[in-house]
């Protein structure tokens, strides 16, 4: 605030904005003056009987607060003013007051009863004041006073006083706890406002005062969801951290559905296999026992009313709503923070430092939604030191296999940084990296032994310090590095390092045998002038050497424990003595001596490089005990999920009857109305059918308005065959692309809709009521045609039948015929014989739907840079399942589904085969998405194998050498493998490599060599294979693709299938 404009408007007193402020601001006073004299023009001002005198002299004191200095000996002065009549004078002296009422509480207390007729003041913003001073006097003998107070303004007819009595109410509790009582009937009368401004203050009052009576949230939880986007940003963040915690009590994990397999994975295996009915019995039983997940409509609420402040300006906001998702939401749908809070890294270093503690234990259980956003963890040079290691620590999380060699690379140019910290915490994480992911443990060990020849003796020793982590893994292949680093100990002054090698030396002095006994030589000669950690070290190395070739180091053990037996510190004395009577055999020695060789040599197990934000998740995210790591004041422990769900009618709301006809009436007037209501679509991508409040729901992937590109295709189809479209069909096809939010009458309506459809259905020819879906057709390269297929058990195929889709365009060509017999959908029944299956859903956990998938080869038709997968769905239960369909696919950026077209119903002990298209981008990452039925859904995921990623490629020998000559260097993986007897011949070798790989073979004029040629799908890289065999069994594998992480994978799938 700033009184310089009206310091000029009065003619007394006044500086003009060009002068000194200490000359003339008597709200400053001069350099010479005495205290006692101290702002006495501002007392005359407020003694004075001009209104505007004593405005202008609150103005200067409100400034001198703002300015951050003392007023405080104004206070007799200011509140003989809190009568005045003049209503800006009196909003200035509470603002006054409010400020200085704890420091003269006796003196406050004189005004006591004009702070009690502040209370009825006609001026909204008095009356607030008056309650907020009245408050600020923390004497206990006025408590009745600010108790009466409370209650009033809890009633009054203004919300910002109302929100002023919320303020208060935490005040009074901590003077008096004794008022709980009163002070939660005053809570649960605030929590039943319904204005925005009320919301925050009164919640927050809730924490501070009765946290744990959530009986009060219950009638209040779907309004205080449906107010959250309104309420000021302060309230928002105190509304979600008081919901986040009242959910984790109120409803089911959303991911337990998950865990139902994982807990008894053998009672889940020999249950798919058991077929008798004796033993179908047990299971309806324990899945009555313990139903699949459906997500209560008030949790779906939450999440759904939280997720647009994720874009709010406010950091705070976001990170609040961040945690509630990770806390709160299905593993399926917590990437839609991952966006938001890699947002917040572009605001300043502090926020910076906040988020990335969080992103950091976010990233060790769900690496997968900060994947895509790799690149924006990358380092800049201006990033303090604090804000590079949180980096490093989050981009360490995110290493896997795909994404490892662009870290790597990444990490190479942290270590030319002149930040010595940040350098040393590099280098530690490229030792994690190479403890967690395997295939490039000998890249990393290569890279850090170059580091020890750094002139930086910092970066030497820390790179010392990790490889000797690294070397316990694999210490009889390193025996090279352990010599390389024994050289070191003339050079590497740090302690830390020294005692690094010496351990690494003692512990493998059997691998260097002839060098161990010379360092120990050296470091006898130094051992006064070492550090104590070093002589530590020394002393374990003698001892193993000892134990290990007593004849080179028993006098030089005997020199080194004779130093340490007279040095200074206390420690090394006691290691001194205690080891000599250990190793050293004496007649008092006792039977210790004879274990001396297994205690000190004993197999120590390698060390496991862990985050340290490991253990972090226990504590809520965004909270001062998460960032401390340590339990702080007032943290209240995030609850465990229920093991069964409370009642959840208790947060249901009585509605006024006149309500209830009137939307009775609404409804008997649109009864024209769609069955899917395009009204009920505002509510966004976050909707689906958790509530299961009936078959009404549709889930989120079917929003209204949206045109989806597979019903787009679906029309082009129709129209190559030269077929109409069914009048049924076209009424569906409006309502499959809308979308309802639902309530319980609106589902009641559509049940009882989608029961007369049924009826009119039972009336239509047995070839109108199949379902339709996609099938990889066979013909698909010379015609685009698009088969249906009928709804039935499937029928066992003989062999010879065209129905088996064969992995060889030749093989399919053969007897190729364009007559409508052939495009009969009972000749392309499935057979799941022919390709290797993978379960989707278990029909324990699907409760009695089973999915299975496998991926056909053939071009999708939609999109050709799509892969096909065939997904054959059964119904085991005795009820029949209907709607079935794709909902709210999470994708790694760049990835795309093409769903399949819903199958309306699928009955009992019938099976069903579709196929839908997805977009991998060249890797091998899951595609995430959720089956949905009428009432269910399932969260599910296919991940393919590496073969599968690719499409056969037809070209002459001469073409593959071309290609070849250009894939060299970087491009090309090699392998030697040792074929097995039974895999020597042509056939067997052609079968297996094909099998493992979606390839086609290229002609070859030699006789011991296979050639394979393919290209990824999506980007149409060429990926050529060389089997080269050799003499006595042996056999060179060389593939050549760009694409480095798929031609490594590609290399072990096809080594494993040759050496099966």
């Amino acid at each position: 605030m700033s009184a310089s404009p009206a310091y000029s408007e009065e003619k007394g007193g006044s500086s003009s904005l060009g002068e000194p402020e200490y000359g003339h601001d008597p709200a400053s006073g001069g350099i010479f003056s005495s205290d006692y004299k101290r702002h006495d023009d501002l007392k005359e001002m407020l003694d004075s009987n001009k209104d505007s005198l004593k405005l202008e002299a609150m103005k200067r004191i409100v400034a001198m607060i703002a300015r951050g200095k003392n007023a405080s000996d104004l206070f007799p002065a200011v509140v003989k003013n809190v009568a005045c009549k003049n209503i800006e004078v009196k909003k200035l002296v509470y603002v006054y007051l409010v400020r200085y009422a704890e420091e003269q509480q006796d003196l406050a207390l004189l005004s006591i009863s004009t702070f009690q007729r502040g209370l009825k003041d006609p001026n909204q913003l008095i009356r607030a004041s008056a309650l907020r001073v009245l408050s600020s006097i923390r004497v206990p003998i006025i408590v009745p006073i600010m108790m009466l107070a409370i209650k009033e303004a809890a009633s009054d007819m203004s919300p910002y006083v109302r929100k002023t009595a919320a303020h208060a109410i935490p005040k009074l509790y901590s003077l008096d706890s004794d008022q709980k009582d009163q002070l939660i009937e005053v809570i649960e009368k605030l929590l039943a406002d319904k204005t925005t401004l009320v919301a925050g203050s009164v919640v927050m009052a809730f924490e501070e005062v009765c946290p744990e009576r959530i009986d009060l949230i219950h009638k209040n939880y779907r309004k205080l969801c449906n107010l959250l986007i309104d309420v000021e940003e302060w309230g928002q963040v105190v509304i979600i951290n008081m919901l986040t915690r009242y959910a984790r009590t109120q409803f089911l994990s959303p991911n337990q559905n998950e865990s139902l397999l994982e807990e008894n994975p053998e009672k889940a295996f020999y249950g798919s296999d058991e077929e008798d009915s004796k033993d179908d019995k047990p299971d309806a039983a324990s899945l009555v026992k313990r139903k699949p997940y459906v997500m209560d409509p008030d949790h779906r609420l939450l999440l759904r009313n939280t997720k647009p402040l994720l874009q709010s300006r406010n950091a705070a906001v976001v990170m609040a709503v961040a945690q509630l998702y990770f806390h709160l939401a299905p593993k399926a749908e917590v990437g839609v923070i991952a966006k938001a809070l890699v947002r917040l890294l572009r605001s300043h270093s502090e926020v910076q430092w906040v988020v990335l503690q969080n992103v950091a234990t976010m990233s060790i259980k769900r690496r997968g939604m900060f994947e895509p956003y790799l690149k924006s963890f990358y380092i800049r040079s201006t990033d303090p030191t604090q804000i590079k290691i949180l980096k490093l620590e989050v981009l360490t999380n995110l290493a896997n296999e795909t994404n490892i060699s662009t870290i790597l690379r990444e990490f190479q140019t942290y270590i030319r940084s002149m930040d010595k910290d940040f350098v040393a915490a590099t280098i530690q994480a490229i030792g994690r990296c190479a403890t967690n992911i395997g295939k490039v443990r000998d890249t990393c060990l290569n890279g850090l032994v170059q580091l020890l020849s750094n002139r930086d003796e910092l970066v030497v020793a820390e790179s010392v310090v990790v490889i000797k982590k690294l070397l316990q893994m694999q210490p009889s292949q390193h025996s090279e590095i352990i010599k390389h680093m024994a050289k070191l100990t003339d050079n590497i002054q740090v302690p830390m390092a020294r005692a690094s090698i010496l351990w690494l030396i003692g512990e493998y002095c059997e691998h260097v045998p002839k060098i161990a006994p010379d360092v120990l030589r050296k470091m006898s000669k130094s051992f006064t002038g070492e550090e104590d950690i070093v002589k530590l070290q020394v002393i374990n190395l003698a001892a193993k050497l000892y134990l290990t070739n007593s004849k080179q180091s028993k006098l030089l053990t005997q020199y080194v424990l004779n130093l340490a037996k007279y040095d200074q510190n206390y420690d090394i004395r006691d290691r001194a003595r205690f080891i000599r009577q250990l190793i050293v055999p004496t007649e008092k020695s006792g039977a210790l001596n004879k274990y001396a060789k297994k205690l000190f040599l004993a197999q120590k197990p390698a060390p496991i490089l862990e985050s340290s934000f490991k253990d972090r998740d226990h504590f809520q995210l965004g909270s001062l005990s998460h960032l401390l790591n340590a339990k702080a004041v007032g943290y209240q422990e995030l609850p465990d999920w229920p093991d069964e769900a409370p009642d959840p009618s208790v947060r249901n709301v009585e509605v006024p009857e006149w309500t209830k006809c009137t939307s009775r009436e609404k409804r008997k007037e649109k009864v024209e109305k769609p069955f899917y209501s395009d009204s009920e679509g505002e509510s966004g991508p976050t909707e689906s059918a958790d509530s299961g409040a009936g078959p009404g729901r549709l889930c989120a992937g079917q929003q209204g308005g949206t045109a989806q590109p597979w019903q787009s295709f679906h029309g082009w189809r129709q129209v190559k065959k030269g077929k109409k479209k069914p009048p049924q069909d076209e009424g569906k096809g409006g309502s499959e692309s809308s979308w309802e939010e639902g309530s319980v009458s609106e589902s009641s309506s559509s049940e009882s809709d989608s029961g007369s459809e049924a009826e009119e259905s039972q009336s239509e020819p047995e070839s109108k009521r199949r379902t339709t879906s996609w099938l990889s057709p066979v013909l698909n390269p010379l015609f685009p045609t698009c088969l249906c297929l009928t709804v039935t058990p499937v029928p066992p195929q003989p062999a010879s039948s065209p129905a088996v889709v064969s992995t060889s365009l030749v093989t399919d060509l053969e007897g190729l015929t364009l007559t409508n017999a052939s495009l009969a959908p009972t000749m392309l029944s499935p057979v799941f014989s022919t390709m290797k299956t993978y379960e989707l859903l278990h029909r324990m956990a699907g409760e009695g739907l089973s999915v299975e998938y496998y991926f056909n080869r053939q071009p999708f038709p939609p999109d050709p840079h799509m892969v096909a997968v065939q997904i054959q769905f059964s119904n085991n239960t005795e009820s029949e399942v209907k709607n079935l369909r794709v909902s709210e696919p999470k994708l790694v950026s760049g990835m795309r589904i093409q769903e399949f077209q819903e199958i309306e119903s699928l009955a009992p002990g019938d099976t069903a085969s579709v196929i839908m298209g997805i977009d991998f981008c060249d890797s091998t990452q899951a595609a995430n998405f959720q089956l949905c039925t009428h009432s269910r859904q399932f969260y599910v995921s296919i991940q393919p194998p590496v073969g599968e990623l690719m499409a056969p490629v037809f070209m002459s020998e001469n073409e593959f050498k071309k290609e070849q000559s250009k894939l060299t260097g970087m491009s090309e993986i090699t392998e030697k493998l040792t074929l097995l007897d039974k895999c020597q011949s042509d056939h067997t070798i052609v079968q297996r490599v094909t099998a493992a790989a979606n390839v086609s073979r290229v002609p070859c004029g030699a006789d011991n060599e296979y050639r394979f040629a393919a290209k990824t799908v999506t980007s149409g890289s060429l990926i050529l294979i060389t089997l080269e065999q050799k003499e006595a069994a042996r056999a060179h594998l060389t593939v050549n693709s760009e694409k480095m992480v798929i031609g490594t994978m590609l290399v072990q799938d096809i080594s494993q299938a040759l050496a099966q």
